[in-house]
């Protein structure tokens, strides 16, 4: 049985998630209405959301649908984009990584932008939190997420026509992400390797298959990195 202190950990996880919500709602809703708009049916635009929970994958893969692009190309496209779990995963292994096999498997499949986010800025913000609270924690702050995600991709699907085209949500994708980098600037290295990555990401623009945004991903870590080793 969980620990009144797990419990309150997880509660605090949980609130503190709870802000993602203006966010999540709508990408999902746009992600349900833009699926069911490029000819998917409810079924797949559902499986779709819940084998993969990545909305900018997701996005991608649609996209290059939508342009008949070849599946070998949509598949890889949409590997690229979800390369950054794999740095996620990385990054919170030396946290999370002492948990069982099982817990593991469920932590890979809830581990996306919003929880990887909260989860490694209180980590590292607190490092004498055990595993077991820090385990509270990241379930704390996944309760909200992929559930609301399921669901709303679900309403999107289902009511998207009803949605006047006037009520644009596409402008919620980049206000997701700025939300969760945002926090994360807290050092000159962080500041060095979003700055970039961002310098990177517009000039390699031109790079097929999305992969131009893997490569300044992966630059702007190395940057960040030394900056890092130099000032230490």
């Amino acid at each position: 049985m969980a620990s009144a202190t797990t419990k309150s950990i997880y509660l605090n996880g949980l609130v503190e998630a709870l802000p993602f919500v203006i966010v999540v709602v709508p990408f999902a809703v746009l992600f349900g209405v833009v699926a069911t708009e490029a000819g998917l049916p409810l079924s797949q635009v559902m499986g779709f959301s819940i084998l993969v929970v990545a909305g900018a994958s997701q996005f991608a893969a649609i996209q290059f649908m939508t342009e008949n692009a070849p599946i070998f190309v949509i598949i890889i496209s949409a590997l690229a984009v979800n390369l950054r779990m794999a740095m996620y995963s990385a990054a919170i292994t030396p946290h999370l990584g002492a948990a069982r096999r099982r817990t593991r498997l469920i932590l890979a499949y809830f581990l996306v932008d919003q929880s990887y986010a909260m989860a490694i800025n209180r980590y590292e913000a607190q490092p004498q939190m055990t595993l077991s609270e820090k385990l509270a924690y990241f379930a704390g702050v996944s309760t909200p997420i992929c559930p609301l995600w399921f669901g709303f991709s679900y309403i999107g699907a289902v009511v998207g026509d009803a949605i006047p085209a006037e009520y644009s949500l596409d402008f919620i994708l980049p206000i997701a992400f700025l939300s969760m980098v945002a926090p994360a600037l807290r050092t000159w290295a962080h500041i060095a390797a979003a700055f970039t990555s961002i310098v990177l990401a517009l000039a390699l623009h031109w790079v097929p298959l999305n992969l131009g945004l893997l490569i300044a991903a992966v630059i702007a870590m190395m940057v960040g990195a030394e900056w890092e080793r130099r000032t230490q």
